[in-house]
């Protein structure tokens, strides 16, 4: 699974930027306070996720969904998260799915100017214009 316990800490990098974006303007966090956040963040991302993959197996699913996720923090008194993390992740949601149209009409749109090109081309070749 994982060869140090190190290893299951989340980024310092994140850690000192979320940081950074909470506290005001001029204040400053000791390194060993960093430490402590960055600890304790991956230790209740851990515990979240085991209670969360022990919710998950109560109800016969193999995978964990936002579902399993919110249903943990209401049962672990943790209440007061959910409106938040529901409303982010249906921002989430629709960032995904606006991208993934995006994509899908950039693929139609090639897809279509080609179709048009050759339709065009081959017309030409009909008609006597092709070189």
């Amino acid at each position: 699974m994982v060869e140090r316990i190190e290893d299951l800490n989340l980024p310092n990098a994140v850690i000192a930027r979320l940081i950074k974006e909470a506290i005001p303007d001029g204040s400053n966090v000791s390194k060993e306070a960093r430490a402590a956040i960055a600890k304790a963040a991956s230790v209740f991302a851990i515990f979240v996720t085991s209670s969360s993959t022990a919710l998950a197996h109560k109800q016969n699913h193999r995978t964990i969904t936002a579902k399993d996720i919110l249903q943990t923090l209401n049962e672990l008194d943790f209440e007061s998260f959910v409106p938040s993390l529901t409303q982010d992740l249906e921002v989430y949601r629709k960032m995904v799915k606006d991208k993934k149209e995006s994509k899908a009409n950039k693929k139609d749109n090639s897809t279509g100017d080609a179709a048009a090109s050759s339709s065009s081309a081959a017309a030409a070749t009909e008609n006597g214009d092709a070189e």
